[in-house]
């Protein structure tokens, strides 16, 4: 359903930049974090993805991670919220987004981590003290920001 939303608005408005709500997913575990490598431009990122118009956040995020993963989120946290210039992201086919990202904490999961669609080359788990240096430019301060909530008592961070 995202996917004909977006479609529409975009036979509307072309490649210029339209908010686009989403709900990203950090699987953390023994101080790593699970990234996935983007089929379109090669990058490292969390997990996640825009929402349907009649989705609530928690919703779109195990939808994406069904879709994304094969898995379903046990107990997700709010660890962030994410908006404003930095949030800004042009797609490899020119569109345009400033993301308004509601990014949730995931220590424990069901199912078992398998490819599930042709939007991912790669799953790895990184180190939060060696991440990659190339990570999606929208997700950069909240993979980051992970040490931080982890250190200020698991109070979401809002930016």
């Amino acid at each position: 359903m995202i996917d004909e939303y977006v479609k529409e608005m975009r036979n509307k408005i072309g490649h210029d930049a339209m908010f686009m709500p989403t709900a990203g997913a950090i699987i953390y575990k023994d101080g790593k974090v699970l990234l996935q490598k983007r089929a379109d431009d090669g990058n490292w990122a969390m997990h996640g993805g825009g929402l349907n118009p009649d989705e609530e956040f928690l919703e779109a995020l195990s939808r994406e991670l069904k879709e994304e993963m094969n898995i379903e989120p046990v107990n997700p946290k709010l660890c962030g919220i994410y908006t404003g210039r930095n949030m800004f992201h042009e797609y490899p086919n020119g569109d345009k987004v400033y993301v308004v990202n509601h990014v949730f904490i995931c220590e424990d999961f069901k199912g078992e981590i398998k490819f599930n669609d042709n939007e991912v080359k790669e799953f790895k788990w990184f180190d939060l003290d060696d991440l990659p240096q190339n990570i999606i430019d929208v997700d950069i301060r909240p993979i980051k920001d992970i040490k931080l909530y982890l250190e200020n008592g698991r109070e979401p961070i809002i930016r």
